[in-house]
């Protein structure tokens, strides 16, 4: 990277974008521009914070709700409740990963793109699912070769 790009990224980065509550992309604006880019971001850090958020009242909830339960019914449907709330947590911990992987792409410009085909994800599909690697097509694409795969 040229030492002016890198400073002209940093001036980007650093500069205020002004978006409207109620902002939603558009097709006929320029793709991920910085606009898009600010939309995205704040999207994906409020998905965050809310996971995160959670994430920390499940913790506190399993602590206050270690007690003795004599009756073996209800131990069991507790355990089972408990078991059910750490997967979800573990779902959303997963997800976490892929919000931060998507921000550092956020960071490095890759944001948006197809990994497998470089070309521009539709803007209804990333703001239905932030976290999109792959366009509708691609993704199709994969999930059919992934459906081969586990049938044989």
């Amino acid at each position: 990277m040229l030492w002016s790009e890198l400073i002209f990224g940093v001036c980007l980065m650093k500069a205020e974008v002004f978006l409207p509550d109620d902002y939603s992309p558009a097709d006929d604006e320029p793709f991920m521009n910085s606009t898009h880019v600010e939309y995205f971001t704040r999207k994906l850090l409020s998905w965050k914070s809310e996971l995160m958020s959670d994430n920390k009242d499940t913790i506190e909830t399993l602590q206050d709700n270690t007690r003795a339960i004599p009756d073996i019914s209800d131990r069991a449907s507790e355990e089972t409740d408990r078991a059910l709330e750490l997967r979800t947590r573990d779902r959303q911990r997963k997800l976490v990963a892929k919000i931060d992987s998507a921000l550092r792409r956020i960071e490095e410009g890759e944001y948006g793109y197809c990994e497998e085909t470089g070309e521009p994800i539709s803007l209804r599909r990333l703001d239905a699912r932030p976290i999109a690697t792959m366009s509708l097509e691609a993704q199709e694409r994969h999930e059919r070769r992934e459906k081969v795969h586990r049938d044989d």
